[in-house]
């Protein structure tokens, strides 16, 4: 596996069960090392500097199926069994907003107020 110059990979986090890609976040050594070890998904917060555990402030937690390399290294998917939604913003996925005539529309109202997900951040 090639890790960039900062140390990270990206990761495609998509549901073992649904095939729906959830979202898209950075892994190193340690978060890979965790994520083996417990199960669970475990990245690398590049706005914090620090690894977290998917769920560990939200309960929305990643139980993981199977981690896959792409063909040239540099990238991980992970298939994961997600529990609750996956977004910070309380939808199912990261992925809420698709160019519909010539505009970013939003396709996908929170499921959950992340309000309920990050109580700490009022």
């Amino acid at each position: 596996m090639r890790f960039g110059d900062d140390g990270l990979v990206p990761v495609v986090a998509q549901s073992a069960l649904a095939g729906e890609v959830l979202m898209v976040a950075y892994a190193d050594r340690a978060a890979l090392e965790q994520t083996s070890a417990t199960g669970e998904a475990h990245y690398h917060s590049r706005s914090r500097g620090a690894l977290w555990r998917k769920g560990e402030t939200s309960g929305q937690v990643q139980r993981l199926v199977e981690l896959r390399l792409d063909c040239d290294g540099d990238a991980l998917l992970v298939l994961v069994e997600q529990q609750g939604v996956a977004c910070h913003t309380g939808r199912r996925n990261c992925f809420f907003r698709a160019w519909r005539a010539g505009d970013w529309r939003i396709i996908a109202e929170p499921e959950i107020d992340p309000a309920q997900l990050y109580p700490d951040k009022e």
